[in-house]
């Protein structure tokens, strides 16, 4: 777990650091890159009377106050990792579902065309590119993708 002082983070933006607040801080922080849902059983792990409205505010509040990022991992809902992370975009392998981190340098040329070209500044934080992990690439074809045909 990330030893991070959140109550300090927090009052210095005029918060107090509810339960409610710890509890989804120190869900993100376990599960790092987590849905709400997942979040929330988490979260009911130790306070069985949280709702999902609850985790829906407090992401949305602990978000705007800089101390959780989302990122769009596929079709769904986002997932919430701590913000005070370094910055990173995600790759997604389509066949295990793991999520590993690159550091934004590594698109530093896509992004350095697209602000040259465009004018367009990149938020890559929130970036997710989906393909094959290297474990899920070093495995056989499946049968239907190796089937050659008569």
């Amino acid at each position: 777990m990330v030893t991070t002082d959140w109550k300090s983070d927090l009052r210095q933006r005029g918060y107090r650091l509810t339960p409610q607040r710890q509890l989804v801080l120190e869900a993100v922080d376990t599960l790092e890159h987590a849905t709400p849902d997942e979040i929330l059983t988490e979260v009911r792990r130790t306070a069985t009377g949280v709702n999902i409205s609850t985790v829906y505010r407090t992401l949305e509040l602990l978000e705007e106050l800089g101390l959780v990022s989302h990122a769009h991992l596929g079709h769904g809902a986002p997932t919430y990792h701590l913000a005070d992370r370094h910055h990173h975009m995600h790759l997604v392998c389509r066949d295990c579902g793991s999520v590993i981190e690159a550091d934004v340098s590594v698109a530093s040329a896509l992004t350095d065309r697209l602000s040259a070209s465009f004018g367009f500044e990149t938020d890559m934080k929130h970036f997710a590119i989906f393909g094959r992990c290297a474990d899920c690439s070093a495995k056989p074809a499946t049968a239907k993708s190796s089937t050659t045909g008569p």
